[in-house]
């Protein structure tokens, strides 16, 4: 029977079928954070159970975590709780925990794939819904609830129903400029925040594997922003190349008889999908979002479209462009901005900081804009610097700051401030994401850097 990358994963670690309901799924690997695991932790307690494979648990400290001073004690009462709970969890239970300080630590998403904790052909999951980052590796990959990680903890099973499959296939070259940021939103502004609902993507063609491990990571990680369950892609040469030796991946005669079963893992000629897409990379040129959600984007060159050419009916429409003070048929180019950030397990990783020293170097920061440069990783936060890239920046008038989450969402100390507008590289724009009140744009690296140096919207080819 022939078989697509997805069913090959998926059907190896069913554990039980239930006929008419969901599948009993074995995880490989669980990641937690502070925020959706205290509650998962408490339910073990109240139910006086244990952690079944600690060793298949790995924590990390993220989205509550300060950027700046990271050596002191957090001010933040309720972020301080709720970091103290993490580390307190995972000692009591035997897990690996990386916390504020500890060289390893960073954003889930992040540092999973660094130390070869992502393998392909895994199961993986969080409490966090980009996890479907690790797809790129391919894996399964799929964020859980409070509710599902206190199960994964406990039986290191989860009951799923299995999801459709859909291919988006991309073929051709990308332009000049146009990045794996790009991409992702250039099919999300296609098929909408909904036009993947139920499904499972797997991404195909040229294109996909031309980018680099980390721009298959950004792709993969907005999967769930067009409202799929994950994203995945066959992993190749590239693939085998990045994990190699890391710390957690197998080594030596392991590492050969992993190779087997890794090289199997690609989608059978005829297998068949529930869904089939198709573009041409020429088609894309770099990206911009207008609105409050992720599927309200277009070229940057485009002009802001008509209502009727949208989902969501006129009025949605109209309460997305008022809130982000735009209209119908407005220019995104030379619009001014007020932040800038770089960052968050969408584009937080060293690619993305290499692509904005690319246009900032021997450039000087715009004085009306505040940028917020937050590495993925205290790995990221290493290499910025033995790379010669902090120098660029700082000679640009750029701080870099430490690793976290960021103002990727308004759960730490970088908000933006209400109706400042954000150009950011991170993964949500809805109303408030990034601060009460806040105005977010969607972009890439390259374009963060343009709008950072110029003070406004601008096409990042004109810089570069």
């Amino acid at each position: 029977m022939k078989k697509t990358l997805f069913d090959k994963v998926w059907d190896s670690h069913v554990v039980r079928h239930i006929d008419g309901g969901p599948d009993v799924l074995f995880i490989d690997r669980h990641m937690i954070h502070e925020v959706t695991s205290p509650v998962a932790f408490l339910g073990l307690k109240n139910r006086n159970l244990s952690v079944l494979y600690p060793e298949r648990t790995f924590a990390t400290a993220d989205h509550n975590t300060p950027t700046f001073n990271q050596h002191l004690p957090v001010a933040d009462p309720l972020s301080r709780n709720q970091l103290k709970a993490l580390e307190e969890n995972a000692t009591a239970h035997g897990i690996s925990y990386w916390g504020l300080g500890h060289k390893k630590n960073g954003i889930v998403h992040v540092v999973g794939p660094e130390y070869g904790i992502t393998q392909p052909g895994a199961t993986i999951v969080c409490g966090d819904s980009h996890t479907s980052t690790h797809g790129a590796f391919g894996a399964i990959a799929f964020g859980i609830g409070t509710s599902e990680v206190e199960m994964v903890l406990a039986t290191q099973c989860i009951m799923q129903p299995k999801p459709k499959k859909m291919r988006i296939t991309i073929n051709g070259k990308l332009n000049h400029g146009v990045t794996s940021k790009d991409v992702a939103l250039f099919i999300i502004s296609k098929l909408t925040t909904s036009g993947a609902t139920g499904y499972f993507v797997e991404y195909a063609g040229e294109v996909f594997q031309q980018l680099s491990m980390e721009g298959r990571m950004t792709v993969c990680n907005l999967s769930i922003e067009m409202g799929a369950r994950g994203g995945m892609i066959a992993p190749d040469e590239k693939t085998f190349a990045y994990i190699k030796d890391r710390e957690f991946t197998p080594k030596g005669a392991d590492w050969d008889k992993a190779m087997k079963y890794w090289s199997s893992l690609y989608t059978d000629e005829g297998a068949s999908f529930d869904k089939e897409i198709t573009f041409e990379g020429t088609d894309i040129d770099p990206m911009i979002t207008f609105g409050t959600n992720p599927g309200m984007g277009m070229s940057i060159t485009k002009v802001i479209p008509k209502a009727e050419l949208m989902e969501g009916g006129a009025a949605t429409y109209k309460k997305s462009l008022d809130y982000m003070g735009y209209a119908e048929g407005d220019s995104m180019i030379g619009k001014p901005i007020d932040y800038v950030f770089i960052g968050s397990c969408t584009n937080g990783r060293i690619e993305d900081f290499r692509a904005f020293a690319q246009v900032v170097k021997g450039q000087k920061k715009n004085k009306n804009v505040t940028a917020w440069l937050v590495p993925g990783s205290h790995k990221v936060l290493n290499a910025i610097k033995e790379e010669g890239l902090l120098d660029i920046f700082e000679a640009a008038d750029f701080k870099l700051r430490e690793p976290g989450c960021s103002a990727c969402l308004a759960m730490n100390d970088d908000k933006i401030p209400a109706g400042k507008y954000a150009v950011s590289t991170s993964n949500r724009n809805f109303e408030g994401r990034q601060g009460p009140g806040a105005r977010t744009i969607l972009a890439s690296p390259l374009v963060a850097a343009a709008a950072a140096i110029t003070g406004k919207i601008t096409d990042p080819r004109t810089l570069i």
